[in-house]
């Protein structure tokens, strides 16, 4: 940990990944609590030397570092202690003459939790807010079984596969299956051979038993309900958006499907994608092929079989939500993802928790490439526009969540905004730099998730942005750099807030630009910074006839005459210099602005800028953005 880290921790009030303790002497005892409720949840520091007093931190230092630093990290190796070993990460730091202990304690690989303290499986804990809780029974149950080497999916239940399968689901998945390249006829095979061959009934005691991701799949609904006694998805429709609809806006549609699985699929991407569809489509039921595909067809298709295939059917409580929004859709399911954050964008095998539903459904074509599901929702995304999909996996409440918003990332005014930068941006630099302008701190992942590239490709991004002076280094993090902080507070270009400085970087003089490049990949030009830059945030309507009109070079007088506009003085003065200015316009001979041969034609970021505008609908374009 760098010393800037540690002043960004310190910094923090206690939340999830951080709890202080005074520990001048000796480790507290609540201190194991925390270890447990870290290792159990999502990791976090622990730093010793910070007195508490209600919200107010003073940093009193530890007196004695050798008898605190062993005597905690011996306890973590003791069994009768503490349920696992667990590995934590020590650093040791003088701050205003202050000596201060921080450990990283990392979370735990789920064969190993629930961590508890004492040999008492009842003394296991959460981290909630900045609050160590008790492990409910609930959780405690939930741990135990995500801990099982034998997922649940693959048990066999005590029903007869005579009765318990539905004949017409298994004849549609079959011909689909057999239909697909590359997989071998099953034809001559009796429904209950197949459902064996592929790993679905399984032999015990003699007898040929379903497992449950069969009864799960192929379930006729008695059966089916008999193991899963809540809905599968319950869909719901709003024309409200998020924000307002979540305030008490109640649904004006809603499907809530309750059968086997593959019935569920076919309801949801035969009938009720298809009305919240951009435009309508038909689909083959046998091949599974679109006529006339929506453009957000991928993305939808992926985050709902996702949705089927990964959630907690172990969870009875709790059933699995889709909500579509006027401006997103929310897929939200009991049972946090396996797979760490950093790993879900990332191709290849991973843990899962229903291999055999998520078997059953690849070889049918549905995520068929491990790791590219929700690379695919990011990429489809991507291609239309959008801010990325927002993922959150939740280990406290065992829950993950896919919001898909309809934003656009590079809207009108981040262009207008990044056309003021004086520097000359890839698509992907584009990318990255609007969704920092939202972001308070910006990883590796996020680079990644924004682009679609490869992490070395998004680490050469960064890199160039940090040469730009448009991007700091903040530890493994980014930020925006300090003299641009004041230009997005004025342009308010960050979506609902502008990043605000949390890092010792971000609190250098925000003053001084670097010198002018004209080499597009050099430093930001030295345009006023600050309070002294005037930006453009909006355009006017005349503005807006201007960019229709220079896409390529004109006189000025062509475009007044176009426009209707008789005063060249006035007309330079109010639309076309703040264009010039604003890096949307520029003169085809800078040097002599009076030139006889003067001609006036959008940059790229104009040219962006104005193929944004005419990507919109009709009733958007008519006003101002």
């Amino acid at each position: 940990m760098t010393q800037d880290e540690l002043i960004e921790l310190l910094r923090k009030h206690e939340w999830h990944d951080v709890e202080f303790k005074e520990a001048r002497r000796k480790v507290p005892r609540d201190a194991y609590e925390t270890v447990s409720a870290f290792a159990n949840t999502e990791g976090g520091h622990l730093v010793f030397g910070v007195r508490k007093s209600g919200r107010e931190m003073e940093i009193v230092g530890v007196l004695d570092v050798d008898k605190v630093q062993n005597e905690f990290l011996s306890t973590l190796r003791q069994p009768d202690k503490i349920s696992v070993v667990v590995d934590v990460e020590e650093d040791l730091h003088k701050h205003d003459e202050s000596d201060l202990l921080v450990f990283y304690v990392p979370e735990v690989h789920r064969s190993q939790k629930p961590v508890f303290l004492n040999g008492d499986i009842r003394r296991a804990f959460v981290r909630s807010g900045g609050s160590d809780v008790r492990c409910s029974d609930q959780e405690r149950n939930g741990f135990l079984i995500d801990a099982a080497a034998e997922r649940p999916d693959g048990q066999a239940v005590d029903l007869n596969p005579a009765t318990a399968f539905d004949p017409d689901t298994i004849r549609w998945y079959r011909a689909v299956y057999e239909a697909r390249p590359g997989n071998r006829s099953c034809a001559a095979m009796s429904d209950g051979d197949f459902l064996a061959e592929m790993g679905l009934l399984v032999e015990q005691g003699g007898r040929r038993l379903p497992t449950r991701a069969a009864v799960l799949i192929f379930g006729t609904n008695p059966a089916f309900r008999q193991l899963l006694p809540r809905p599968v998805v319950d869909c719901q429709r709003f024309t409200a958006i998020r924000d307002d609809a979540d305030t008490g806006d109640r649904w004006f549609d809603r499907v809530v499907l309750d059968e086997n699985l593959i019935r569920t699929w076919r309801s949801l991407i035969e009938d009720w994608y298809e009305k919240v569809a951009e435009h309508p489509f038909r689909l083959d039921p046998a091949t599974l092929r679109r006529d006339d595909t929506p453009p957000d067809y991928r993305a939808f298709r992926e985050s709902m079989i996702n949705l089927i295939m990964h959630q907690d059917y172990s969870d009875h409580s709790r059933k699995a939500v889709i909500r579509h929004y006027a401006d997103q859709t929310v897929f939200w399911n009991p049972g946090d993802a396996f797979a760490a954050d950093t790993d879900l964008l990332e191709p290849g095998e991973r843990e899962v928790r229903n291999p055999r539903i998520v078997l059953a459904f690849r070889r049918i074509g549905l995520s068929e490439h491990a790791g590219w599901g929700l690379r695919d929702v990011f990429r489809n995304w991507q291609q239309l526009g959008h801010v990325p999909p927002q993922i959150l996996s939740d280990r406290r409440r065992r829950s993950f969540e896919l919001a898909l918003n309809r934003e656009a990332l590079l809207s009108e005014q981040q262009l207008l905004f990044q056309g003021q930068l004086g520097v000359r941006l890839t698509d992907d630099e584009a990318r990255t730099v609007a969704f920092a302008c939202r972001q308070q701190h910006l990883t590796l992942s996020h680079i990644k998730a924004v682009t679609g590239l490869s992490g070395p490709e998004a680490a050469a991004v960064a890199d160039r942005l940090v040469k730009q002076v448009l991007l700091e280094r903040a530890g493994d993090r980014y930020v925006m750099a300090g003299h641009l902080r004041t230009r997005l507070a004025q342009a308010n270009v960050g979506g609902d807030s502008v990043p605000a400085p949390s890092t010792a970087a971000a609190d250098r003089d925000n003053s001084t630009t670097a010198e002018s490049s004209t080499a597009g990949d050099g430093p930001i030009s030295s345009k006023p910074s600050g309070d002294s830059a005037k930006l453009l945030t909006t355009l006017s309507a005349t503005q807006w006839r201007i960019v229709e009109l220079c896409d390529v070079p004109r006189r000025l007088a062509n475009v007044m005459a176009a426009i209707g506009e008789t005063d060249r003085s006035l007309f330079k003065t109010r639309h076309v210099d703040p264009l010039l200015e604003g890096g949307i316009l520029r003169m085809t001979i800078p040097g002599k602005p009076s030139a006889a041969a003067q001609r006036y034609v959008l940059t790229e970021a104009g040219a962006a800028l104005k193929a944004a505008r005419l990507g919109r609908p009709e009733d958007e374009r008519r006003g101002q953005p």
